[in-house]
């Protein structure tokens, strides 16, 4: 019997879901957000939930660690996320280092799945996926006014 072994195929084989989901993983990892279908958002979200609690429990077990390095624990939850995304080492350093410790006061659905309605070209449905608790990211203010300091110099060379 298949109790609980709900497997989303997307029409394609094991190692081609594997992959597209790997990727879906990676992208969102770095850009916070993807435009995707919907079919897709629905089944990147339990690995990519998966993946998260991962980079949790990896920054719970390395709570108390003044060294900076990872406790076993951690380096377990690391080579398993590592393992899981293909290799890609920089997506899950950037997962383990801003993604996770900005979800951590949370329980559980940590993405969002957001309906857009239907694309133009074959009418699939479309969604964007995010994380929930995104990091905060401080953008610098644009060129408000120019320096006080010049327009002094020229009132000072205008008298002088």
């Amino acid at each position: 019997m298949k109790h609980g072994r709900k497997t989303i195929k997307l029409q394609r084989n094991q190692d081609h879901r594997d992959a597209l989901i790997s990727n879906l993983i990676v992208s969102l990892i770095e850009h916070k957000r993807i435009k995707t279908t919907l079919a897709k958002a629905k089944a990147v979200r339990p690995f990519a939930e998966k993946i998260l609690t991962l980079g949790k429990r990896a920054a719970l077990a390395n709570a108390n660690q003044t060294d900076g390095k990872d406790t076993p624990t951690a380096l377990h939850c690391r080579r398993i996320a590592i393992a899981k995304l293909d290799g890609n080492k920089g997506a899950v350093k950037h997962l383990f280092a801003e993604i996770a410790p900005a979800s951590a006061g949370r329980v559980g659905g940590y993405t969002r799945i957001t309906k857009l309605g239907q694309r133009r070209t074959d009418s699939a449905p479309m969604a964007f996926i995010e994380w929930v608790d995104t990091p905060k990211v401080l953008v610098a203010p644009v060129a408000a006014a120019p320096e006080a300091g010049a327009d002094e110099e020229a009132k000072d060379e205008g008298q002088a």
